[in-house]
């Protein structure tokens, strides 16, 4: 580089002077299942690119969310939970982890406020010991707004007898709380450089993985605890309405592992499984800027989490 010129990712202003740089990068949010994840991805990024239940496990990709600001630009990168697994899934899911945290800027360990630090959580930070020596780890004590002061603090300090962290700090992405000073964190260990990806992407995932998460995240709520590990879907077709310039036609596919798992989805004469169509259609019109039609089938794949073959045409 010439003499004289700015770094890469600074920039001149009108004065002559020299701009603080612009810095540009990936952080991950690791955690045990259900620790807040996704919801804080969604936060960051200020609109839903990321799926949420109250079920555990319910991310199964590598979903990227994309922050724009003036200083930076900041692609955060939410992973599955980290868990003992118990099936062919759950080793592949692990494995997404283990690679994201390999490749990033920095990790956000995350710890939900209303539980205690237990076995699972020092688990994951025996392995980000192993990270810590090259990556930055922020500990980010999430779901700060379901409990008092006193177990935030005792949260934070209980925080700091696993893992030594470059930065602690206590969130709650569902009132706010500290989600500006999180962002501002993880920008400060960004390296500098110029954006990575377009004005006003929020996310790099292609349109079909999202619509197909969005059913998947219908169909999670007020199934039976046993079932949500069972139900993968996958988007068959997304093509423009005949005829119609504002509609877009979606037909996907609902998997379970058993016959008896394909009664519960469908429910009492398929009112279920429409109730999962007209809750899901809703989430995908807002994400489509279109009106949408929805067809949804369900089909059994028998023990599909435990097979390589089924789980490679379903995405894993």
């Amino acid at each position: 580089m010439r003499p004289g010129l700015p770094r890469p990712g600074r920039t001149i202003g009108d004065n002559g002077q020299v701009n603080a740089p612009h810095r540009s990068g990936f952080a991950c949010f690791v955690g045990r299942p259900n620790a807040g994840k996704s919801t804080l991805t969604n936060a960051l990024v200020g609109t839903k690119v990321a799926i949420t239940s109250s079920k555990p496990q319910t991310t199964r990709h590598a979903i990227r969310g994309i922050v724009h600001r003036p200083d930076a630009q900041l692609i955060i990168v939410d992973t599955p939970g980290l868990h003992r697994p118990r099936t062919l899934l759950g080793q592949r899911l692990n494995d997404v982890v283990r690679e994201t945290w390999s490749e990033v800027d920095v990790v956000g360990f995350c710890v939900p406020a209303d539980q205690k630090v237990g076995p699972g959580d020092r688990f994951i930070a025996a392995e980000l010991k192993k990270v810590a020596k090259r990556t930055p780890v922020i500990g980010v004590v999430t779901k700060t707004d379901l409990v008092s002061q006193q177990q935030v603090a005792e949260q934070l300090v209980a925080m700091q007898e696993v893992l030594d962290f470059a930065e602690l700090i206590p969130v709650s992405a569902v009132d706010g709380f500290q989600v500006g000073t999180l962002a501002d964190l993880l920008v400060t260990r960004l390296p500098e450089g110029p954006q990575l990806y377009p004005d006003g992407e929020l996310t790099d995932e292609p349109e079909a993985t999202l619509v197909a998460e969005l059913i998947r995240e219908a169909a999670l709520e007020g199934v039976r605890d046993e079932l949500p590990h069972s139900i993968a879907v996958t988007v068959e077709e997304m093509v423009p309405h005949e005829g119609r310039d504002d509609m877009v036609d979606v037909h996907a596919l609902l998997y379970v592992e058993r016959p008896s798992q394909k009664g519960i989805v469908l429910g009492h004469k398929g009112e279920r499984l429409r109730d999962v169509g007209s809750t899901a259609r809703k989430h995908i019109e807002a994400l489509l800027g279109s009106k949408v039609y929805l067809e949804l089938h369900v089909k059994v794949a028998k023990d599909w989490q435990r097979d390589p073959k089924q789980l490679r045409r379903l995405g894993f």
